[in-house]
């Protein structure tokens, strides 16, 4: 068995969201599509002061049905290896 690489997983997982949202780019004018191509906003922002030091960091991830089939697809492949 071979053993498998967290980073590997991690950039398959990358590039198979960045395939889906970039196909339900191409696809947004399509109407008859338009469930697979429209995305929803995840956001997380945390924020302190803790006297010595203040952070703010906001982080958005934008989800479509595409992206979601993207992902899926890449963790498939990733297995396959």
């Amino acid at each position: 068995m071979k053993k498998k690489n967290v980073g590997t997983l991690l950039l398959f997982l990358i590039l198979g969201w960045l395939a889906g949202a970039w196909i339900a780019k191409l696809l947004q004018p399509v109407k008859a599509l338009s469930f697979l191509t429209t995305s929803t906003m995840l956001e997380w922002s945390p924020q302190a002061d803790l006297d010595i030091i203040t952070y703010d960091i906001t982080i958005q991830l934008k989800l479509c049905l595409l992206s979601l089939a993207g992902i899926i697809t890449a963790v498939w492949l990733y297995r396959r290896l």
